[in-house]
């Protein structure tokens, strides 16, 4: 992909940076000149993730709880110390959790009249469970939009983008939790980006299709990577024909970043989905 956005002299700080989607992020921003520091609980990935950013130096890495306020702000206070404040945010933390989902798609009748140990249903979803997908989604994004953003307010400039989902269009059925979590990045996206809006930040997030990661390879491919049958639905309903791949959503992302581009772009929530939202199923 040509890259032609220019961020020199950015600094851009990426939650979730060590996972397969954002690390894909956090390698093009470094290519177009930003110093990138890269977020992640698990530090051994984020580390990983910020060696691959180029030229080397560029690219830090960072153990960052993103529902912890004392981490984020220690975090935040170490790189303005490294790379000077940040100018653009990325939310790309979050994810699901086998608690908050069903077995499966319907509740039938019988679910009812002879209950299935191993059946989850509506009835049997576990408010831990779906406390934690929600406070990972969306407090997750709330609680580093705090504690990064106020440097970005002050000097009345600055960018965010939040990971959303095509969950938060249409939920999807089995994970409730998820699909509710994502909406409310969404709804928060727009309500930011009003609140934002006087101060010179720019607010938007992504809404990614489905693309193959290492969380739900294996519940949309077998082991020899055929489709299983809830990823042969998701390809029907998505006119490309195809899963997405990391690299699909940095022309997007690279869009949004770029006042030049964008600077006229705020509260939006953009499908990067080919073509699934659009799609009837008919």
């Amino acid at each position: 992909m040509a890259l032609t956005t220019n961020l020199e002299g950015k600094t851009v700080a990426i939650t979730g940076g060590g996972g397969v989607l954002c690390s894909c992020m956090a390698k093009a921003l470094g290519r177009c000149g930003a110093q990138v520091a890269v977020l992640d609980l698990n530090n051994e990935a984020a580390q990983s993730v910020a060696r691959e950013i180029t030229p080397p130096g560029r690219g830090k890495g960072y153990v960052c709880d993103v529902l912890e306020r004392d981490s984020l702000r220690e975090v935040n206070a170490a790189i303005e110390a490294d790379f000077g404040p940040i100018d653009i945010l990325v939310n790309g933390a979050g994810g699901n959790h086998p608690k908050g989902t069903t077995s499966k798609e319907y509740l039938l009748p019988e679910d009812l009249e002879h209950h299935d140990p191993d059946l989850v249903t509506l009835y049997d979803l576990d408010p831990e469970g779906i406390q934690f997908v929600f406070n990972l989604n969306f407090l997750g994004t709330l609680l580093p939009t705090q504690a990064f953003t106020r440097s970005l307010a002050t000097r009345r400039r600055g960018v965010v983008v939040n990971i959303s989902s095509m969950n938060a269009f249409t939920p999807l059925t089995k994970i409730p939790a998820y699909s509710g979590a994502k909406a409310a990045v969404s709804n928060f996206t727009r309500w930011l980006a009003v609140h934002m809006s006087k101060v010179g930040v720019r607010v938007n997030a992504l809404a990614p299709g489905f693309f193959l990661t290492e969380q739900n390879r294996q519940l949309l491919t077998d082991e020899e990577g055929n489709l299983r049958p809830r990823g042969e639905t998701i390809i029907s309903h998505t006119p490309m024909d195809r899963f997405g791949t990391a690299e699909d959503l940095i022309g997007t992302l690279l869009w949004l970043v770029d006042d030049e581009a964008s600077g006229f772009v705020t509260g939006t929530v953009i499908p990067v989905d080919g073509g699934f939202s659009a799609f009837s199923g008919v």
